[in-house]
């Protein structure tokens, strides 16, 4: 990895990368080996890079490869806010980028441009013995050169919006800034602010969607989020409570 190196808060231990399998499972391996909160794997290139549910990743050179250590004192619950914090942190940092564009998030792990996806977030934690959480390693993928065709979800890239001022580096630089602020403001007041700003730019709010379970698809209005970050979906039989699911424009 060639140029001058990022500058990062002191929070950050960066470990930097040409080519790695998986951002995520090198941070998920540095955490079993002790390493300290606030270690970050950045990439260039990924050669299995995933998404949720164990989806291929596609990571080609050019976009934006990051993975996260973070050891918080929380419940299971309170940790999946954590990617709530990191879409807002990547929404900041691609905000000045993008004025005249609409960036918007989507529930629960999805940063869209113009209605298309930009960039995902991944989180994945360990507990111990005792039920507590272990480590969260939040992974991120953005798309600034290239995107992936094909997908259900319609994909886009900052190269495709004809944005040119992001870089790699730039991104890493930038992400990393928001995201101690709103981590630090996070652990002081809880998810209340966050669910606030998140709800502020939230794709598809008032809107009738589907939710896309394991086994079954909801459909409803997206009414809100509840205190700890699930969908409320307001259907037919009332308003229910949806913890995990992907959501998708009604059909």
């Amino acid at each position: 990895m060639t140029g001058a190196p990022p500058v990062l808060p002191d929070f950050y231990r960066l470990i930097r990368c040409d080519t790695i399998g998986s951002t995520n499972d090198e941070a998920k391996r540095l955490a079993q080996a002790g390493a300290p909160e606030g270690t970050l794997v950045w990439a260039l290139e990924q050669t299995a890079g995933r998404g949720r549910r164990g989806r291929p990743w596609q990571s080609p050179p050019g976009n934006f490869y990051l993975s996260l250590l973070l050891r918080p004192a929380a419940s299971a619950a309170q940790a999946a806010q954590l990617g709530f914090v990191a879409a807002l942190a990547l929404g900041d940092a691609l905000a000045p980028s993008v004025a005249g564009h609409a960036l918007r998030f989507k529930w629960p792990n999805d940063v869209l441009l113009d209605g298309s996806k930009i960039a995902g977030i991944l989180l994945e934690s360990e507990t111990t013995a005792s039920g507590e959480i272990g480590f969260v390693v939040i992974g991120l993928g953005a798309n600034i050169a290239s995107a992936p065709s094909g997908t259900e979800f319609p994909a886009t890239s900052l190269a495709a919006a004809r944005i040119s001022a992001v870089t790699p580096s730039g991104l890493l630089e930038a992400f990393t800034r928001q995201f101690e602020r709103w981590h630090r403001r996070w652990l002081a007041e809880g998810f209340a602010p966050v669910r606030s700003a998140w709800l502020a730019r939230a794709g598809g709010l008032g809107e009738a969607v589907q939710v896309r379970l394991e086994r079954a698809t909801l459909s409803g209005r997206f009414l809100d989020l509840d205190e700890e970050g699930a969908l409320l979906l307001e259907g037919q039989d009332g308003c229910r409570r949806v913890a995990a699911g992907e959501i998708f424009p009604a059909a």
